[in-house]
């Protein structure tokens, strides 16, 4: 993407680029004829991340964006679909963080459970879609479990 040197012209690009390539995969989902809860962005139970929390060790560290999976909160899954593309009402909060990261800010580890082979967000779920849309391939996290 061509930066113009104006963070919030850009963060507001940034956020257009992504909410077409939501609405773009959503269309595509529905050419396909594919179930509607497919590209939700899954929320997943707490039970099934209580067993894989005693195997991984805690703590902060560098986790692949890759290995993030879904959300522990019901709430945060409609901001956001399974590849953490913002929804519209998720614009001005996700701006924010976009124009913060540009300048260099530093921003907080996001709190993540691990889940199965992955991770599921506890805390960050804008942090997470705009690493993604920086094209970042690790992002800082407190491993935790519940």
């Amino acid at each position: 993407m061509l930066m113009t040197g104006s963070g919030p012209i850009d963060a507001e690009r940034a956020f257009a680029r992504e909410a077409r390539a939501r609405r773009r995969a959503a269309m595509m989902r529905r050419l396909r004829r594919e179930r509607a809860d497919f590209g939700r962005l899954e929320v997943l139970e707490a039970s099934r991340s209580r067993r894989a929390a005693a195997e991984l060790a805690r703590g902060t560290r560098e986790i692949p964006l890759g290995a993030i999976r879904g959300t522990l909160e019901p709430s945060r899954a409609t901001l956001f679909d399974r590849c953490f593309r913002p929804a519209s009402a998720a614009r001005s909060r996700w701006q924010r963080v976009w124009l913060a990261a540009q300048r260099g800010n530093p921003l907080p580890p996001i709190a993540v459970v691990p889940v199965g082979d992955g991770y599921a967000v506890r805390d960050g779920h804008h942090r997470v879609s705009v690493a993604r849309a920086r094209a970042a391939l690790t992002i800082d996290a407190v491993v935790d479990a519940l």
